[in-house]
């Protein structure tokens, strides 16, 4: 269950006149300094464009200074809403505003950067309509580096649709969802509030893990959205200071409380070793590119995540396959 304290980090979603013609989906695109991708983001969007009458699309941007704008009345052929911060909120409050301004029964928030592929919103609509206690429907995230190569895809869950089963567990012991794969009900995020301030990453995470605590969710095995992997975005940002990271820990520690009292324990442990093996991964990664300073950050998180004879080895065996050398020379 949810701790009351928790709800003080997380702003409401006001609900829309139960009266009030609505479409089916609301596509929401957060959008901060992203506009050389956002052409592709759109375009990928009004290729299954059913029609104003069943699905608002519109741009929430945070104030950028790439002139979003231009791409509208490029490709979005005043098809494409536009909502312009007056001040830069960050990309928790601009989720918020996305959310809160979402007219439509379903939600898709699609980063700036990111896409979905043919099929989306008919496959993803299908488990909400097979089940109207549904709260979320999602699919595998394909991801793509910033010139929209693809990198890699995870293996599947489940392999047919439908609801998947002990949700909050299965998604507690490790991300797999990213933001572009995912439909909620607005109802539902009406229900449980908007995203917990708290966390600058993994908030996604906290918050999908928080709606399978209390909806049922439905799994489309297909990889039908594009997730964009760049040092530009959120995630990317955060990586040399080991914030991702740090972040995640706190999510881990939030989302504890969502799940049964007699697995809980056991599932924040495993979920903090998974990524205790991928904060040294990173960590591997900055060493060989020579970041020294964002390698011992990795290092420093993983042991938080897991302070074991375990991590402490691979940390030694990590520093000893680069000669020992974990300070910079210069």
């Amino acid at each position: 269950m949810t701790a009351a304290r928790d709800f003080e980090y997380r702003d409401p979603i006001s609900p829309l006149p139960r009266d009030a013609a609505r479409p089916k989906w609301s596509v929401m695109i957060p959008a901060y300094n992203c506009a050389r991708f956002l052409a592709a983001t759109l375009e990928s969007v009004l290729a299954q464009d059913p029609g104003p009458a069943q699905m608002q699309i519109e741009v929430v941007d945070d104030c950028s200074s790439d002139d979003p704008q231009r791409v509208l009345n490029e490709i979005g052929r005043n098809r494409v809403g536009f909502f312009h911060q007056p001040q830069n909120l960050g990309h928790i409050g601009n989720f918020h505003t996305c959310l809160d301004r979402a007219q439509g029964q379903l939600v898709h928030l699609l980063h700036g950067d990111d896409a979905v592929r043919p099929g989306f919103y008919e496959l993803l609509g299908r488990g909400f309509d097979a089940d109207p206690s549904t709260g979320a429907a999602f699919c595998r995230a394909i991801f793509m580096d910033a010139h929209g190569q693809e990198l890699s895809i995870p293996p599947v869950m489940q392999s047919s649709p439908g609801r998947l089963e002990n949700a909050a567990v299965r998604l507690a012991l490790e991300q797999h969802i990213m933001t572009p794969s995912i439909v909620v009900r607005r109802a539902v995020y009406e229900e449980l509030g908007a995203f917990d301030r708290r966390l600058k990453c993994s908030e996604d995470w906290e918050m999908w893990v928080r709606i399978a605590s209390r909806f049922p969710v439905w799994y489309e095995p297909q990889a039908l959205a594009l997730y964009r992997m760049h040092r530009q975005s959120n995630t990317g940002r955060h990586i040399r200071n080991a914030e991702d990271m740090a972040y995640t820990r706190m999510a881990i520690d939030i989302f504890k409380s969502y799940l049964p009292t007699e697995l809980a324990d056991d599932v924040a442990a495993s979920a903090r070793r998974t990524y205790a093996l991928s904060a040294l991964e990173t960590a591997r990664r900055l060493l060989g590119a020579g970041d020294w300073a964002g390698c011992l950050a990795q290092m420093s998180e993983a042991f938080r995540f897991d302070p074991s004879l375990k991590t402490i080895g691979r940390m030694l065996r990590l520093v000893a396959r680069q000669g020992g050398r974990i300070v910079h020379p210069g």
